[in-house]
């Protein structure tokens, strides 16, 4: 894959101690995507795709990325961003997101907290002291179902990357959820519900430090600074022990992802069993009497 230029000119080394050069950098970033794609068969030709958009570097560069090897098949791409209300810092974000979709030409779906609950992340955590990560995560992915839905689209895509799902799979080990980590995988999900729109995650395989490097070497106009909210969780503990086993023994996250890929299907089978129900409340897809967003709300 490497060029001439590779070795004067790299922008990144691979695990095999590759050189790559811009151009080839990005080819290889491209290819590796797109195999993704194709091997888990994320998208069929004609299928109206959701991608849930923040205005950082991964889901812009899957935005751009679904767009690009879609086009051909018919494929209709639409964004969705949801404005947690976060003063600062997500208004910015929603500005890059909207100048990205502007310049590719792709349709932009904006909601809110305010819209579907009545109050902003900020006003919720001005009246509960809580883990703002844990709550926020909860909501978000709700609004975002009900966006996708309400926009009809068949599948919805996120820019969730290698090192997400290795905090995820640790973060669930440490704290006993095995059933949690049933649902992760490169298409997420356990049991169907006709009211769930399946999420896709096609930078699966990509580092973060991949994708910050392709959204810098595209000349993406992101955001890379980090949600104020995000400090002293036990992810970012996670995700920093993660990085240092990294920095020593390159390959760690790789390694964790692919071990974990070996036993998804096992932990598929074993938590299969039973079926989805509907919240007593708002009539989404609940497990319980109550979704949990009904359940922080109450």
């Amino acid at each position: 894959m490497s060029c001439n230029n590779c070795v004067d000119h790299s922008v990144y080394v691979t695990l095999h101690h590759e050189k790559l050069c811009k151009n080839c950098f990005i080819k290889y970033f491209e290819r590796k995507v797109h195999k993704t794609m194709l091997k888990y068969k994320m998208i069929q030709k004609g299928e109206k795709i959701g991608v849930g958009l923040s205005g950082g570097k991964d889901s812009v560069s899957c935005l751009y990325l679904l767009k690009k090897f879609t086009g051909k098949q018919g494929n209709e791409i639409v964004a969705i961003a949801v404005d947690e209300g976060i003063h600062g810092y997500r208004d910015k974000t929603l500005v890059e997101a909207k100048a990205f979709c502007k310049e590719q030409k792709i349709p932009l779906e904006i909601t809110s907290y305010k819209k579907e609950f009545g109050f902003t992340l900020d006003e919720y955590l001005r009246k509960h002291k809580v883990n703002p990560c844990g709550v926020c995560g909860v909501l978000r992915r709700y609004v975002l179902n009900k966006a996708a839905r309400r926009l009809k689209v068949d599948k919805l895509a996120t820019g969730h990357n290698l090192d997400d799902e290795a905090q995820s799979i640790l973060m669930n080990q440490l704290k006993g959820n095995i059933g949690l980590s049933a649902k992760l995988g490169p298409i997420t999900g356990v049991l169907m519900h006709d009211k769930f729109i399946p999420r896709l995650k096609p930078l699966y395989f990509m580092t973060e430090k991949e994708t910050t490097i392709y959204s810098k070497v595209k000349g993406f106009h992101v955001s890379y600074n980090v949600c104020p909210n995000f400090g002293e969780n036990f992810r970012e503990q996670v995700g920093s022990n993660l990085n240092q086993l990294e920095m020593k023994f390159p390959g760690t996250k790789q390694g964790m992802v692919n071990s974990f890929l070996d036993i998804l299907p096992e932990l598929r089978k074993r938590f299969s069993k039973g079926q989805i129900g509907v919240c007593q409340e708002c009539g989404e897809p609940a497990s319980k009497k109550l979704c949990r967003v009904c359940s922080i709300l109450q």
